[in-house]
């Protein structure tokens, strides 16, 4: 097959200026298709004819995969790929690709800005001033600062290195977990390797920077929320399905924990849950990433990876999530 010839079907719903960005990006001689909303119908309509979808936050079924006979790479324009029915594409030969540290800049940022959010109370702050009240001395005797504090970060890639830069000047004190680095001596960084329970039990914020997967799914249940120090905040800019979010509302209703920044749910968008109706907790939808400064990068490299792979050639290493034995792009 041609690069010439790739249609590229896009599933999310997109904001009008990055439809701009990506419709500037993809190369000129390629055919593009975007579904025009959530329903099967028209997300099955935009996969008929695409020999590689590009997805962001819309789920990649194994339904899907039926309907798009042609298909044979996905590429996610982020890192997780939880919503990706990894199955089917084995089964079928379909490659699939992310963008490693494609957004961990922003999604650092973000959890920043979380973690300042969530000791400050600002949302119900906001909230109160907007409403003709004037909360501050309220706010003196709740409100705490980030200067001098312990923060765990549970997973230390991409993100969390990003995430260490920011915090520096803060001068906290930084200790991770991650099995993959399991020692000091892995890298340069002020942060310091604890196992676990010891990060839990001893750092006044705790943030999520991992992956979902059947080992890290519920990572952070009722046992572990009650191992975590008195007061402690929890962030979670990574994904819903590593916190048992019932178990983290009642944690946070008896005081057991200070508060919490969540920009990933286990249902998104999410609903009927308890943790949005709690001011000790500060919620976004997903947005960790989404900066619209970023995406013409995210479109690059997206690209650059698909022509990669139609060409013959190889994905990025990082980037690889699967790739099935191939036979010669032009016998298909």
């Amino acid at each position: 097959m041609s690069i010439r010839k790739i249609h590229v079907a896009f599933l999310d719903q997109y904001h009008p200026r990055i439809h701009s960005v990506i419709t500037s990006a993809i190369p000129k001689t390629w055919t593009a298709s975007f579904a025009l909303s959530r329903a099967s119908k028209d997300q099955e309509a935009a996969v008929a004819g695409a020999h590689a979808l590009f997805v962001m936050a819309a789920p990649v079924t194994k339904e899907l995969i039926h309907a798009s006979p042609q298909l044979q790479l996905i590429q996610k324009l982020g890192v997780g790929v939880d919503r990706i029915d990894r199955q089917a594409c084995s089964e079928r030969g379909i490659a699939i690709a992310r963008l490693a540290g494609g957004n961990s800049v922003q999604v650092a940022e973000h959890t920043l800005l979380l973690i300042l959010a969530a000791l400050r109370r600002l949302p119900v702050m906001d909230r109160r001033t907007r409403a003709g009240e004037w909360p501050k001395e309220e706010a003196r005797g709740i409100c705490r600062q980030l200067h001098g504090k312990r923060v765990g970060l549970i997973g230390f890639g991409a993100i969390g290195k990003a995430l260490v830069k920011l915090l520096t000047g803060f001068e906290v004190q930084i200790v991770y977990y991650d099995p993959a680095f399991a020692s000091n001596g892995a890298h340069e960084s002020p942060a310091r390797f604890v196992p676990l329970d010891e990060l839990l039990a001893t750092s006044d914020v705790v943030s999520l920077h991992l992956p979902l997967s059947p080992e890290t799914a519920n990572l952070i249940d009722k046992g572990r929320i009650r191992l975590m120090k008195p007061g402690a905040v929890l962030i979670n800019c990574a994904r819903g399905g590593l916190v048992d979010e019932l178990a983290l509302a009642n944690a946070l209703l008896d005081g057991r924990l200070f508060a919490a920044g969540i920009d990933s749910f286990a249902q998104e968008p999410p609903l009927a849950n308890p943790l949005l109706d709690l001011d000790q907790v500060v919620v976004t939808p997903h947005i960790a990433g989404a900066t619209l400064d970023n995406f013409s990068f995210v479109m690059e490299r997206a690209v650059r990876n698909a022509c990669n792979y139609f060409s013959g050639g190889n994905l990025r290493e990082e980037d690889v999530v699967f790739v099935p034995t191939r036979v010669s792009l032009t016998e298909r």
